[in-house]
């Protein structure tokens, strides 16, 4: 039974665009890209039957027709005649339902079945034949159907916070585990849309001092075969099924059975919740492969469409620099529409405040490799709608050429795992090295200043010659400094494991990084209490926890926290937890004593960082002038008080680092900063700057060699020095004068 047609005499009007557009009535017209298909049906669900209405009309590569009927709530889906040649890369086949790339809803979430498979496989998933025989079996049973939603919503006013990137505190967090065993929450909102946006979970956030939280992928996903049989799941999310539907499993039991529109609904108010505090809230988005995977996987949506036209394949042949099997094809220009397309609902229906690209060297990808200037991250930079939000990459992938980090065009930020490793190699790696070698020059200070200072050598590297000295395209923000993330391990395991525990994996503990760079403290894992020396390991990996912390919320750049580190999370030496639903990923809220202070500490550090805004510069910093000191310089002094010079960033037996970063003028209260970094075991007698460089009664804002931050206090520096505990970083606050004030003497 076709549907009612509008009057034929009326000339169709080619949409430009795929997917869906109606008007209230569900009235308007539906496309898809599917160019080498020789026919595409739209499948309409009507209780138990289907309705098929073949779309008539082909206009650049647009299948398409007008429709009746689409009102919010219809279940739909697609089937596609075309060639079946699985060696050529061709997939196509009409027993398969298919969802629509553009569909805003989905009907359920599902696991992955034998059925969604396009050559037929046995029960373990696994292919049947080595001539990739056409499956027979319909899959509309059990397939994940489109859904027709609306785009009314209650918004009450909702305003994006706009947080100034040189403001921007990134907080990363997984929808589900942030609050599944939250306690304090309603038991039907925890691990949910609606209890992110609760006003227990918003409020800690705030009273954190973080900006914005970034989300692990929340766009509907599916788990990969080897998961399936090993009886794991997808947890993060990084195997996406639909770029616009948000996964329906992390929303409420009451919200999934309502359907798709209360699906969208909950992110929403999840999303205005967010706001209404003041919180940013940027999506971690996977548009460099999907669930379809490689040449193995199930046809879900795009490879029954045209697998040609969505993936890069040589000869049929997938191209893989993702580790999945597949590659999204950023050259197509079907592919760069799906994207933007999908990244602009996001901003304008939901309003989210930014995104974060997963292997976003994928995105920038050509015959040649990778390029900055590539079309797709051009059309990104340079879109009304994204330009307007936050951008960030991360800048690498598996193919030739991968790493890239600081070759993003502007606006984009970029994850710095240069951060990430020369942090933890000089509060960890080396130390360990030298405990176990006794060999003391090991590491140095050089790294840890480029990477305080903003890493200048990364993000301006791209900057054009002709550019005046001390200017550059990009600022310190750009970098998005992190020591722990989603991957790899929690900032508690790096100070308990050198080596992964990824046996839950299912993979003989072969996933996951062996380049931790991480310090056990002389216990491999956790140590018993009662254990002779315990007390002294857990106090020094508590303390090197700290000076992780203060490191990176003192640094110049964009600090990223992972969830949960601020008081202590662990995965039990998991660095690869993406499989684990379970309690090893899940964030576990019963804290003690030492976890709450060490939350304290994070706490201080924020505020530290919100109060001095040379800690925030918007532009890379200069070498300091002691006769004409102000906002965006840096000076650096070894425990002699002496300026660095050659010889001294050269002598990699150094371990103890002085910065200074001078006041911005006109503040009231303004004061300069001396942030001292001893990677030394013992104490150290630390001299501060001698005149001209700022002088007077100094107070200790922060001292890492403290359990949790004490009060801040006039502390008079004795003969102008002090005795900074090893593993510790201590922040002193000097007074600022005036241009034409004289400097005070130390007493």
């Amino acid at each position: 039974m076709q549907a009612d047609r509008f009057d034929r005499a009326t000339p169709p009007v080619a949409p430009t665009s795929p997917g869906l557009s109606v008007d209230e009535q569900g009235r308007g017209t539906f496309a898809v890209a599917a160019p080498r298909a020789r026919a595409v049906d739209l499948c309409i669900r009507q209780g138990a039957a289907e309705r098929r209405q073949r779309l008539r009309h082909f206009d650049g590569g647009l299948r398409w027709d007008h429709v009746t009927g689409m009102v919010p709530g219809t279940e739909y889906g697609l089937r596609v005649d075309g060639p079946w040649d699985p060696a050529r890369g061709l997939f196509s086949s009409p027993h398969k339902l298919l969802l629509d790339p553009w569909a805003r809803g989905i009907s359920h979430s599902s696991p992955l079945l034998s059925s969604f498979f396009p050559f037929e496989v046995d029960s373990m998933l696994d292919r049947v034949g080595e001539q990739h025989e056409l499956s027979r079996t319909d899959s509309a049973d059990s397939a994940v159907w489109s859904v027709v939603v609306s785009d009314a919503f209650d918004w009450q006013d909702d305003l994006r916070p706009l947080v100034d990137w040189d403001a921007t505190v990134l907080y990363e967090l997984h929808v589900k585990g942030f609050t599944r065993l939250q306690e304090d929450l309603p038991h039907e909102q925890r691990g949910t849309y609606a209890g992110l946006g609760h006003p227990t979970v918003t409020g800690y956030l705030r009273s954190l001092g973080v900006t914005t939280v970034e989300l692990l992928p929340i766009h509907a996903a599916m788990d990969e075969p080897h998961l399936t049989r090993l009886g794991l799941t997808n947890y993060w999310g990084y195997s996406t099924l639909s770029y616009f539907a948000p996964d329906p499993s992390l929303a409420t039991t009451a919200a999934q059975q309502a359907g798709a529109q209360a699906v969208l609904d909950e992110v929403k108010t999840m999303v205005r919740n967010l706001h209404a505090e003041g919180l940013e809230v940027v999506l971690d988005v996977v548009y460099n492969h999907t669930a379809e995977g490689g040449a193995d996987g199930p046809s879900l949506s795009l490879r029954g469409l045209d697998n040609l036209e969505y993936y890069w394949t040589d000869g049929g042949t997938f191209l893989d620099v993702t580790g999945t099997g597949g590659t999204l094809d950023p050259r197509s220009v079907h592919v760069m529409d799906l994207i933007l397309s999908s990244l602009r609902y996001w901003v304008t229906e939901v309003h989210v405040d930014g995104f974060r690209f997963d292997l976003a060297a994928t995105l920038g990808r050509d015959d040649r490799g990778f390029r900055p200037d590539h079309p797709l991250l051009r059309a990104i930079a340079t879109d009304p709608v994204l330009r307007t939000v936050k951008l960030i990459a991360e800048p690498w992938d598996v193919g030739t050429g991968g790493w890239q980090t600081g070759s993003f065009p502007v606006p984009f930020a970029e994850w710095n795992d240069a951060f990430r490793d020369d942090v933890r190699s000089f509060w960890l790696a080396d130390r360990g090295h030298r405990a176990r070698t006794g060999e003391t020059g090991v590491g140095g200070v050089r790294d840890l200043a480029t990477r305080l200072a903003g890493s200048s050598d990364l993000f301006s590297a791209q900057d054009p010659p002709e550019l005046p000295e001390g200017r550059s395209l990009r600022s310190p923000w750009a970098s998005i400094n992190y020591v722990t993330a989603h991957d790899g391990f929690t900032l508690r395991d790096l100070t308990v494991y050198e080596t992964r525990r990824n046996e839950a994996n299912g993979e003989d503990n072969r996933d996951g990084t062996s380049n931790n760079r991480s310090y056990h403290h002389g216990h491999e894992g956790e140590v018993d209490p009662a254990q002779e020396g315990a007390a002294e390991i857990e106090a020094a990996r508590r303390r090197s926890a700290r000076s992780l912390l203060a490191t990176l919320l003192l640094a110049s750049g964009t600090p990223m926290l992972t969830a949960g580190d601020e008081f202590g999370r662990t995965q039990r030496g998991n660095n690869n937890a993406y499989c684990q639903d379970n309690e090893i990923s899940w964030i576990d809220w019963r804290l003690d004593a030492r976890a709450t202070a060490l939350r304290e500490t994070v706490v201080e550090l924020l505020r530290l960082r919100g109060e001095h805004p040379q800690l925030r510069s918007p532009h890379f910093l200069r070498p300091a002038d002691p006769a004409a000191l102000g906002a965006g310089q840096i000076a650096w002094f070894g425990a002699d008080g002496e300026e660095m010079d050659h010889r001294s960033w050269m002598d990699s037996s150094r371990h103890l680092l002085t910065m200074l970063r001078p006041a911005v003028h006109g503040r009231e209260g303004a004061e300069h900063l001396l942030v001292i970094l001893s990677s030394e075991e013992g104490p150290t007698t630390v001299r501060l700057p001698r005149a001209p460089w700022p002088q007077g009664t100094a107070r200790v804002l922060l001292d890492t060699a403290a359990e949790r931050p004490r009060n801040r206090s006039l502390t008079p520096i004795v003969d102008g020095s002090l005795e900074v505990a090893g593993v510790s970083v201590v922040v002193l606050g000097l007074p600022a004068r005036g241009p034409q004030e004289p400097a005070q003497t130390l007493s």
